[in-house]
């Protein structure tokens, strides 16, 4: 989770341009070849003026998902909390990160992890940066600067896009792993004549989540959300479905919607139904990576409803069900509060043990999701090994 600066971020100018389409007449629909809406059509505008599901991500405040990102990992201790150990056993804990992001973006995106090993004292003492839930901003660039000033006379950082911080082991007080974005509104944190905009300060969880807590926090720097609730029940949006929700879930593969809105798929995967009208779509599983991975039935301005075909292979081979995945995406909510849920397909099945119940949400044959006060309908008309056809309408 980004600590956010309190003054507000530019948003960008341009937002994707929505199709004011009129329901079709009774000889329109008849017709057997109407040309489809094009991918653009279902791309939602953000609203939130930080990490949220709309398409039009400000590249000025957050990295490019695409191609490869230079990574210096830097490895800290404190005055009060000295390492003992070699810091070679932090570099392979975090070691599968590139792999997994590189599997999960179907190689679009790349982490190239340069590690400086030796240990980087702090000036401070680990308990003074404030590293509890709820730190600020300011106290959080305080530990990067901190960091990269101490690291400075050893590493050339106008080489690395971003910078990873781990500590070491006995450094208690730092708990958590927030992401670092940059303030283009402040001077910020600079060496070697670049401004270091982003990077990852690990904390105490990466030993419970390993290198998976890289893949999550990286997704920050890149403009996701957080998919799990800031307060109550945890994972009562999405489940153990994207690892932008729960870090240790079943199916962590990036949703969909995601791949699109980074660049992973491309518009000529995504099938847009963005008004009135029926459309049939053959999906291919979102872990396979071809063609068509996911059909967007918009709703609203900055809402829509979106079908992806999900299996049991890649990083979900531990998947609690398979088929259809429904969720519902609202690009003007904040993260944390639920800018992506989850349609249960199953809300009265008891999960076995490892599951929770939404990690049973998956549509099979048969099955039909409605929204009647949105005007959806999502029917699953058949499934394969990799993949599902669904038809999407809307009055």
């Amino acid at each position: 989770m980004p600590a956010q600066p309190l003054r507000p971020l530019p948003l960008t100018a341009a937002f994707a341009l929505v199709a004011c389409l009129a329901a079709p007449t009774a000889a329109e629909a008849a017709t057997p070849h109407r040309p489809a809406a094009p991918a653009a059509d279902c791309a939602l505008p953000g609203r939130t003026g930080w990490t949220d599901e709309g398409h039009d991500t400000d590249t000025r405040q957050f990295q490019r998902a695409t191609g490869t990102r230079k990574v210096l990992t830097l490895f800290v201790d404190f005055p009060d909390a000295p390492a003992t150990d070699s810091t070679r056993a932090y570099a392979d804990q975090l070691a599968p990160a590139a792999r997994w992001l590189k599997q999960a973006s179907h190689g679009r995106s790349r982490l190239a992890v340069t590690s400086l090993h030796r240990w980087i004292r702090m000036p401070a003492d680990s308990t003074s940066y404030g590293f509890e839930r709820g730190l600020t901003f300011e106290a959080h660039e305080k530990y990067v600067r901190d960091a990269v000033a101490a690291a400075d006379p050893h590493a050339d950082f106008s080489r690395y896009d971003m910078v990873h911080v781990v500590p070491t082991r006995a450094a208690a007080a730092i708990t958590f792993s927030p992401t670092y974005l940059f303030d283009p509104g402040t001077s910020g944190v600079s060496a070697d004549g670049r401004r270091v905009k982003w990077g990852v300060t690990f904390g105490q969880d990466l030993w419970r989540w390993g290198h998976k807590v890289a893949a999550h926090e990286t997704g920050h720097t890149f403009g996701l959300p957080d998919l799990y609730a800031f307060t109550g029940d945890t994972h009562r949006y999405t489940g153990g479905w994207d690892v932008m929700g729960d870090i240790a879930g079943r199916a962590p593969q990036y949703l969909g919607w995601h791949s699109w809105k980074l660049g992973w798929i491309r518009d000529r995967q995504v099938a847009c139904l963005p008004g009135a009208g029926r459309r049939t779509v053959r999906l291919t599983s979102v872990e396979r990576g071809g063609g068509t991975q996911i059909a967007v039935l918009r709703t609203g301005e900055t809402t829509a409803y979106v079908a992806e075909s999900r299996r049991a292979e890649g990083h979900d081979r531990n998947a609690c069900s398979t088929g259809v995945l429904i969720y519902k995406v609202d690009s003007a909510t904040p993260t944390g509060e639920g800018p992506v849920r989850v349609m249960n397909a199953a809300p009265a099945t008891t999960p076995p043990p490892g599951c929770t119940p939404l990690d049973l949400a998956a549509h099979t044959p048969g099955q039909t999701f409605t929204d009647p006060d949105a005007g959806a309908r999502i029917t699953v008309i058949g499934g394969g090994k990799g993949g599902d056809t669904v038809r999407l309408s809307s009055p």
